[in-house]
């Protein structure tokens, strides 16, 4: 058995690419936009480890214009990576306009939160 990816709903492609991409510095590994189905993939992974996925699904709006609105489970807890250093981690993220909820204190963990408030924990190499 190998774990492929984790799969997250989001409401804005370009919204959590900004996140996911362009703050929290994982590649794209490939974009699927599937117009018959209305919806659009995305496979991120970190940079030189392409084992551990994250898929971001986006359903298009609906014939009527209305969105897809989802609220995180409880059975859901949070994406986790290791980093560097978590400092400079966090100092991108903060120069990106994200919001640190927990702070490096410890210099260990830190947990960040993506535009549709999945919680990434961010944990000292």
């Amino acid at each position: 058995m190998k774990y492929l990816h984790t799969m997250v709903r989001v409401t804005d492609i370009e919204r959590s690419l900004a996140f996911y991409r362009d703050a929290l510095g994982l590649e794209v590994l490939s974009r699927r936009d599937h117009e018959a189905g209305r919806y659009t993939l995305v496979f991120l992974a970190a940079p030189g480890n392409h084992e551990a996925q994250i898929e971001l699904t986006y359903n298009w709006p609906k014939e009527d214009g209305s969105a897809e609105t989802y609220s995180g489970g409880r059975n859901f807890g949070h994406v986790a990576y290791a980093v560097d250093d978590i400092y400079a981690t966090c100092r991108r993220l903060m120069d990106h306009g994200v919001t640190i909820n927990r702070p490096p204190r410890d210099g260990r963990m830190a947990f960040v939160r993506s535009p549709d408030l999945v919680s990434i924990e961010l944990l000292q190499k």
